[in-house]
């Protein structure tokens, strides 16, 4: 089952329900002509594809991008750091901070 983005094609739906409202059906389904509450006309929307793409931390950092995942409070582990970082980075401790002006060029 998919979940699709319908919207209500008369300015003030009969039924009441939001503008918009979201209906699951097969991919293989026609798109609905009709409202399910008020039978009033809609129109599918459509919206862009959510991808998630997963990336390695070591692609991350090659990157030159910084991955800091929270330890405790205040306390982060640096996934990504490079020679010469420090493993964990405390907001109490700048010495910690990544070197950011070694991965940042004009």
């Amino acid at each position: 089952m998919t979940l699709y983005v319908y919207r209500h094609l008369d300015e003030d739906p009969a039924c009441q329900k939001a503008p918009t409202f979201r209906w699951e059906q097969p991919p293989y389904d026609w798109p609905l002509t009709k409202c399910p509450w008020c039978q009033g006309p809609v129109e599918r929307q459509l919206e862009p594809a959510m991808l998630k793409v997963k990336k390695f931390d070591c692609e991350l950092r090659d990157q030159g991008f910084t991955k800091l995942v929270r330890v405790d409070e205040g306390v982060f582990e640096n996934r990504t750091r490079r020679l010469g970082e420090e493993k964990y980075v405390d907001r109490h401790r700048p010495e910690t901070f990544p070197h950011l002006e070694k991965t940042i060029e004009d």
